[in-house]
């Protein structure tokens, strides 16, 4: 999924996201605004996932879509 599709997916990626990952706040993911990297960074801070774990996160949300 290209950032485009991210983009335009944002609010159910978000909602999958708060579903799995009570730790994740509105703020982190609004920080995130479907940028995929941003995203990843902020799964590394919130949740203490390395840089291969919360691309592996974002693939399984986005797989799910």
């Amino acid at each position: 999924m290209n950032s485009d599709q991210i983009q335009g997916k944002w609010t159910e990626i978000k909602g999958k996201l708060r579903e799995a990952y009570g730790d994740l706040t509105d703020d982190d993911l609004e920080q995130a605004k479907g940028d995929r990297e941003q995203l990843e960074g902020q799964l590394q801070q919130r949740l203490g996932q390395s840089k291969a774990e919360a691309r592996q996160t974002v693939d399984d949300i986005l797989a799910k879509l």
